[in-house]
């Protein structure tokens, strides 16, 4: 029997983002500034979410923090370690299900704990326990084309889960899937945060999703891409019949958002340089 990790908080797990600019060379045009003067903090387990238009820089700074691409200038630390690539402390579901469509969902978390060097007798068990905790106890041996998009992207989430990764990033992962697969799927990640303790960021474009998930939401806005604005979320969820979506609190929030993501003049709040 193998040990299985469950519960974990992992209090070294916060990501620190200082004057982080990126831009893009575009051959005789010169180049296009994505990010500009980007700071911000995620303390340990703790749930934020970036929101903003498109064409703001949301993929890209995701990009960065998962070391996928590297910063022009300034510093991103993860656990107080640079970062210099891609990282097992890192997890990353994108929008698209990126699975290995000759692997059946099990296959395809067993992948992830294979690159971590998980022994192979240890694998299977890891395996089935993060498809049971993602709600996919009973199909592990379906291939992805016997899937639906919701559960093809609760396995691509089991598999960024199985190498236990201090820190979960994900890049609009339910843009694609109808609104009440969504939903649904937005409970299930609020429910496997609180149950695995994880550091999430998580980006979106949706203002909904942004209120109802994160526990703090970082506004963003384009022409360069930057932070403009933090706002703390205090909402609930322990009720589960209450609507959160129709309470005071969450309709003032989405409100507050759309205005500042369209720049209307009567809105003001301070530059974030970095969140206390």
């Amino acid at each position: 029997m193998i040990e299985l990790a469950r519960g974990k908080a992992h209090m070294s797990a916060a990501i620190t983002v200082r004057n982080v600019s990126k831009a893009f060379h575009l051959n005789r045009r010169g180049h296009f500034v994505v990010l500009q003067d980007v700071s911000f903090e995620v303390a340990a387990g703790e749930f934020v979410v970036l929101v903003g238009p498109s064409g703001c820089g949301k993929t890209t700074l995701l990009d960065l923090i998962g070391g996928l691409t590297k910063p022009d200038g300034g510093t991103i630390h993860v656990g107080g370690r640079p970062i210099q690539g891609p990282g097992l402390d890192r997890g990353i579901v994108f929008q698209q299900y990126a699975l290995f469509p000759w692997k059946t969902a099990q296959g395809n978390v067993e992948f992830g704990l294979e690159a971590k060097g998980t022994a192979r007798a240890d694998r299977a068990e890891l395996a089935r326990h993060y498809l049971d905790l993602v709600g996919l106890s009973g199909f592990e041996d379906r291939f992805p084309h016997e899937l639906s998009g919701g559960m093809k992207q609760r396995v691509a989430i089991a598999r960024a889960l199985s190498y236990d990764p201090d820190v979960l990033l994900l890049d609009e992962p339910f843009a694609a899937l109808d609104a009440q697969t969504r939903e649904t799927l937005q409970d299930e990640l609020l429910r496997i945060w609180r149950r695995t303790g994880k550091t999430i960021v998580f980006i979106t474009h949706g203002i909904d999703e942004a209120v109802y998930l994160g526990q703090r939401v970082l506004v963003m806005a384009a022409g360069p891409g930057r932070i403009t604005h933090a706002l703390d979320v205090r909402l609930n969820h322990d009720d589960p019949a209450q609507d959160l979506r129709a309470t005071p609190e969450f309709v003032r929030l989405r409100h507050e958002i759309w205005e500042l993501i369209h720049h209307r003049r009567d809105v003001t709040r301070p530059l974030v340089a970095h969140a206390a």
